[in-house]
């Protein structure tokens, strides 16, 4: 009877370990929506841009840019942050063109985080943006790279760059999730093992009696 309860127990402990979802816990911080979406056509330009991550964000290291095709950037507000959305309110109407949201937060670890992803504005009602001249773009496009070089030399951790996304994507966190799959699948075996070696020694103690 002793047999039975412990083999009971140990299999109860097994359909626990088989039930208990991985969880995110250990995963950084990932996009989850946005608004306007990734790949959206717009036939009127929006007033703002939200972002909903994963987890919640720090007002003091979260980043929220938008910028033309020609990679200027548009006037915005600083990020509105309520929970895990953040909120830049668009200073100037959008002309017709193609934008790029980026942005930069810090995971519950404090490890950063950054992507970036496109949407496109197209009112028939407006007119498309006129070219810039390529002299004027030329020394901005200089000044950015330097400004670039010079963050990545500062010494700090550097950010996990994301695919482009927009929507709620379960591959966010590949890694940290097959970690936690692989315990689980340890914590199994291990559990399968004491089970095992349970069993013999009755088998033993019955042979001896």
């Amino acid at each position: 009877m002793r047999t039975r309860s412990v083999t009971a127990l140990l299999a109860a402990v097994l359909t626990a370990l088989l039930l208990v979802p991985a969880t995110p816990a250990a995963a950084h911080n990932s996009l989850q929506e946005a608004t306007p979406a990734r790949d959206a056509r717009l036939t009127a330009a929006p007033m703002q841009v939200t972002l909903r991550f994963l987890q919640r964000l720090n007002p003091s290291f979260t980043t929220i840019t938008v910028s033309d095709a020609g990679q200027r950037k548009v006037p915005t507000s600083a990020p509105a942050v309520d929970g895990a959305t953040g909120t830049v309110t668009i200073d100037e109407p959008l002309g017709n063109g193609t934008y790029t949201v980026a942005y930069r937060v810090v995971s519950r670890d404090g490890h950063p985080v950054q992507g970036s992803y496109r949407f496109t504005v197209a009112d028939p009602a407006a007119p498309a943006p006129s070219a810039a001249p390529t002299s004027a773009a030329a020394p901005a496009s200089t000044g950015a790279d330097t400004a670039a070089g010079a963050g990545g030399a500062s010494g700090g951790p550097s950010a996990v760059d994301e695919p482009d996304a927009s929507g709620p994507r379960s591959g966010d966190d590949g890694v940290p999730v097959a970690l936690l799959a692989g315990g689980a699948v340890a914590g199994l075996l291990v559990v399968a093992g004491i089970v095992l070696l349970v069993a013999r020694r009755a088998r033993a103690r019955r042979t001896d009696h």
